[in-house]
């Protein structure tokens, strides 16, 4: 069964175009991790302010696998060092519900 892993982060009038620019500079980083299927950014569309940065895994285990990896921790070392783009973010996690289409 696939996990995913939504973060969704409210980001102040402005501060869009610097969060896409700090996501891309770490693109790749979880290529080849055992258990990453990919990653998305979804921009509003609208007047909203949440970006979400969403990741796929094979499971729930490569996932947390990921979270205790030296590379986790050195794709987030440094994070917000230029100061920060959000004023929030909320972790939400969930399974895929497969129904054989």
């Amino acid at each position: 069964m696939s996990y995913v892993v939504v973060n969704a982060i409210t980001v102040p009038d402005g501060a869009g175009a610097e969060l896409e620019r700090r996501f891309a500079s770490r693109v790749g980083e979880m290529d080849g991790h055992p258990g990453f299927v990919g990653f998305r950014m979804w921009r509003p569309a609208d007047a909203r302010r949440t970006w979400y940065v969403v990741t796929e895994w094979e499971s729930r285990d490569a996932f947390e696998a990921w979270t205790k990896s030296p590379e986790f921790a050195h794709s987030h070392r440094g994070a917000g060092s230029d100061g920060p783009v959000s004023t929030g973010a909320e972790l939400m996690q969930f399974e895929v519900v497969d129904f054989g289409s």
